[in-house]
């Protein structure tokens, strides 16, 4: 009796779209939940650490701009560097070092003596951050069947608006009672012990071993775990994901004709989004402070903002079923009107406590979204580094947002919030004009994933 021939070629996202989600994809899921978790916490910690080094260390609001920004210049970095290093050595590998790196650098902030200690430790803090979260969407984004990319993919980046509000909680807490430095010390011994779990339970995406050409039993050997039963075969490929200038890979393929309109417009977006998340996520405790609140309900209130974030839920299931762009635009534009609504009731906790929740859940919703459209809309070849820049260049709208209250100081708090919320406005015209940059590129047979919501 003859034995049977293994088939010739495997569909690999076909299978992985055919199948219902399975216990390694919900694995996958949790690890890099858990990454993005302690990002958020790990970047917005030095916002709720703020007030205390005013007092301790007696420096005024405009002297902590540097020390708010420096993460997100490493972040900018890290992210716009990994991308290519994840497209060429693999995801895992990548996201393992830099989570191990954000916890040695954390870890090393809390015992920092001045302010250029801290700027120094908190850039280096931000190359891991900036390294691990765009991987960790591709990953997720890569293991998700094509039903629920979407869904999936904004509910792992929901851990990171999650992550920014756990530490407004856990800063009210710990401060009173050890200290600012005891934030950094929890947000470096959490990340090391999570490089382990990563080291030895994730998976490497099978999309990029496919891509990158890895060997038939390799393959096979994570097929199986994500589809047991699965016979092995001749050979693997991604299908209509792999045609035309998806070949190029990287950055050629980001900036491609096909591709670089649409990738301009995601930078923007992402741009725009990032200014308004740290300007309101590093200044509103030190703003609601200045307006008579209390330091712990400052604390408190200012962390309903990044709370929100679990609207972006919802809206990747709309995403998965209707037109992404648009359901993503709507977000910024409403953006725009709740955060100027902020200003209006600062001086009525009754309203104010609504205010944020409601803007922070509708900005978040929107800008924790963007990387699904952003991983939609590049093949394998090139995903890592899609996502990777889009974070990368959109994190010097954070930068920006850093130095935008520090330089609005004397300003009211109406007018303060109204100029926040202008950018939201033009990241929901970018979200519009990539719409039919995404349709463009379908049309030219570039090799584009398909598209959400259709």
């Amino acid at each position: 009796m003859t034995r049977p021939t293994p088939a010739a070629i495997v569909d690999v996202p076909a299978l992985i779209d055919s199948r219902p989600i399975g216990g390694v994809q919900i694995l996958t899921f949790v690890l890099c939940f858990l990454i993005v978790l302690l990002d958020g916490f790990d970047t917005a910690a030095i916002g709720y650490i703020a007030p205390s080094l005013i007092t301790e260390w007696g420096v005024s609001r405009p002297a902590l701009a540097p020390v708010l920004s420096a993460a997100l210049f490493g972040l900018a970095i890290g992210a716009l560097s990994a991308g290519p290093l994840a497209d060429r050595f693999g995801r895992k590998v990548v996201l393992v070092a830099a989570v191990a790196e954000i916890g040695l650098a954390c870890l090393a902030s809390a015992y920092a003596g001045d302010l250029f200690q801290l700027s120094a430790l908190r850039f280096l803090t931000g190359l891991g951050l900036g390294a691990a979260m765009p991987n960790a969407v591709t990953l997720t984004s890569e293991y998700g069947p094509a039903p629920r990319r979407a869904l999936l993919t904004n509910m792992m980046f929901s851990g990171f608006p999650l992550g920014a509000a756990l530490g407004g909680f856990l800063a009210a807490w710990l401060i009173p009672a050890y200290g600012w430095r005891s934030v950094l010390v929890l947000g470096g011994v959490a990340p090391l012990v999570l490089a382990l779990l990563l080291a030895l339970l994730l998976p490497e995406s099978v999309r990029y071993l496919v891509a990158r050409g890895a060997a038939p039993a390799r393959i096979h050997a994570v097929l199986r775990r994500i589809v047991p039963g699965t016979a092995p075969a001749a050979g693997y490929g991604l299908g209509a994901a792999s045609t035309g200038s998806a070949r190029q890979g990287g950055l050629t393929l980001v900036l491609s004709p096909a591709y670089r309109l649409g990738s301009i417009m995601l930078w923007a977006a992402y741009f725009c989004g990032l200014v308004i998340f740290y300007a309101l996520v590093n200044w509103m405790p030190i703003l609601f402070r200045e307006a008579g609140l209390e330091p712990r309900n400052a604390a408190l209130i200012a962390a309903l903002f990044p709370l929100g974030g679990i609207g972006a839920i919802l809206l990747g299931a709309l995403m998965d079923r209707f037109d992404a762009d648009a359901m993503v635009a709507a977000g910024f534009a409403l953006t725009a009107v709740a955060v100027a609504a902020i200003g209006q009731v600062i001086g009525t906790v009754a309203l104010l406590v609504p205010a944020v929740l409601i803007a922070g859940t509708l900005m978040n919703t929107a800008q924790s979204s963007l990387p699904a459209l952003a991983a939609s809309f590049y093949p394998t070849e090139g995903r890592a580094t899609g996502v990777a820049w889009m974070m990368g260049i959109g994190r010097f709208g954070g930068i920006a947002g850093s130095f935008l209250v520090a330089e609005l100081a004397g300003m009211s708090m109406p007018a303060t919030f109204a100029v926040v919320a202008l950018p939201a406005v033009i990241a929901a015209a970018a979200v519009i004009v990539k719409r039919f940059a995404r349709r463009a590129a379908a049309r030219s047979g570039a090799g584009a994933a398909p598209a959400l919501g259709h």
